[in-house]
């Protein structure tokens, strides 16, 4: 089984693509390195290496968590499988 994206703590909202090419509607399946186990889910949204994916839906206002940590907040309500990016998920820090 091939891995499509990671994510590092089971407590995580988001993972990290890591596969060229995904397009909205693919099944992915993703490892959750703490715990050893994969997950599967239809992507909503085309997303490129690297770029993040919410793993659960998220509420606006709702922490974005990643390595167990906050990493941002929702601005506008995200899918599971849909793109978290600067268009979604604002910074704390400024």
């Amino acid at each position: 089984m091939s891995i499509d994206f990671v994510v590092h703590d089971a407590d995580d909202a988001v993972g990290v693509v890591v596969v060229e090419g995904v397009e909205a509607g693919q099944m992915l399946t993703g490892w959750v390195m703490d715990q050893d186990r994969t997950l599967q889910f239809e992507v909503k949204d085309a997303i490129p290496i690297g770029h993040k994916l919410a793993t659960r839906d998220l509420a606006e206002d709702e922490a974005v968590i990643k390595y167990s940590v906050d990493i941002g907040r929702v601005v506008q309500s995200i899918r599971q499988g849909e793109h978290v990016h600067v268009h979604n998920v604002k910074t704390k820090r400024w």
